[in-house]
């Protein structure tokens, strides 16, 4: 005997899907459907549930192949518009990171760095369809014999380009604030002293990982949308956590999991991959990112069918605990609140700053719905969980 009174199978779904028959709603759509009608009857009506985010995610970057050259080389050293790339792995193949400032950046020599372009920039300006400069070194081989190479390059020339994050969406993260007297300029953002505003980066009841709070329908072989295009989830997420504080319906209070996710760069958009210059700290990327979640069962219509109100993070001080490695909390503040612009630390109303995009996580959970109903996407069944 099954616990649950609905019981579906990804087969089952997908089958409704390919047949034009699969009923498919937003993260934002069946919290109402789900008060209105009840767990049960909702999971009876409903299959699929989509969700979406638009942030920047740092720890991600593109796995490039270059092409061979005549004669043939070995590249060491590579550089896309002066900024390097990992060239330890063999023959033309490299890594850039989104994070990659270019050799000529000043940084933060004078401080606040401005930092203008970097990794995050040249990828989307690879999928924008730009010309993008490419040299590299080498330092020579009887069967790599060349030592050096020079060429522009678009992304169609490219013999492969895969987008591979080690670390994206991010199940909760910190609200930011600065407690110190001095301005701070973080990842996080600009924050202003005196604790003069908390900037938080998360869609709250959009945001993939917190309809799925114990990745019940995600791991290896997950489909999702990943920058304008469909991506797999290939393994969990550098410093992804499960052991984590928790509210009863199993949303996180701190950070928790994480993805490691990866998609053909040759078909994604510069819409959902978009070069970021955080001042002060440094480049980065915004990544699309949504996930489908299949509604195997009236548990799962219990965990899409949370709400900001019943979503909650930490304000942390970024002006000294940070960096001291201390997480103390200031305050557990909703999303809801932190959406309405204000939250209330210590008897003082802070305005709050949102570095995630909740119209674009809006269009991504769309987006994804219509592909699903048009027959575009199916589901992937995981061939393990985390």
């Amino acid at each position: 005997m099954t616990e649950f009174k609905v019981n579906k199978t990804y087969k089952e779904i997908n089958e409704k899907i390919a047949s034009g028959k699969a009923v498919v709603v937003t993260a934002e759509e069946i919290i109402d459907m789900a008060k209105k009608d009840g767990m049960v009857e909702t999971a009876k009506k409903v299959d699929v549930v989509t969700t979406g985010t638009f942030a920047p995610m740092c720890s991600s970057g593109v796995f490039i192949n270059i092409g061979q050259s005549v004669p043939s080389i070995r590249t060491t050293k590579t550089w896309f518009n002066d900024v390097p790339a990992y060239s330890g792995i063999a023959a033309v193949d490299c890594y850039l990171g989104a994070t990659q400032t270019s050799d000529d950046d000043p940084l933060n020599k004078s401080y606040p760095g401005g930092f203008e372009y970097g990794g995050g920039h040249v990828i989307q300006d690879l999928v924008a369809g730009k010309k993008i400069k490419v040299r590299a070194e080498s330092y020579g081989t009887d069967c790599y014999p060349n030592r050096k190479i020079e060429k522009t390059i678009t992304l169609k020339d490219l013999v492969n380009a895969t987008l591979c994050n080690p670390r994206n969406a991010y199940q909760n993260y910190n609200c930011a604030i600065n407690k110190s007297d001095k301005i701070k300029y973080t990842y996080m953002g600009t924050l202003k002293p005196a604790m003069g505003n908390a900037n938080y980066s998360t869609s709250g009841q959009l945001s993939p990982l917190f309809n799925d709070p114990y990745l019940k329908t995600i791991g290896l072989g997950t489909r999702i949308f990943l920058g304008g295009a469909q991506g797999f989830v290939t393994w969990s997420g550098t410093q992804s956590k499960k052991e984590v504080d928790r509210t009863l319906d199993g949303a996180p209070l701190t950070p928790a999991a994480t993805l490691f996710v990866t998609g053909d760069l040759k078909e994604m958009s510069p819409e959902w991959l978009v070069g970021q210059s955080i001042r002060g700290y440094g480049v980065s990327l915004s990544v699309g990112f949504g996930i489908p979640i299949p509604i195997l069962n009236e548990e799962m219509v219990k965990y899409t069918s949370v709400s900001d109100e019943n979503l909650f993070t930490q304000v942390l001080d970024y002006g000294y605990d940070y960096q001291q490695g201390k997480s103390i909390s200031y305050g557990q503040v909703s999303y809801a609140e932190l959406k309405s612009g204000t939250i209330i630390i210590k008897g003082k109303k802070i305005p709050t700053v949102p570095l995630s995009s909740m119209v674009k996580a809006r269009k991504i959970a769309d987006k994804l719905k219509t592909w699903i109903q048009k027959g575009k996407f199916f589901l992937g069944e995981p061939q393990k969980y985390f």
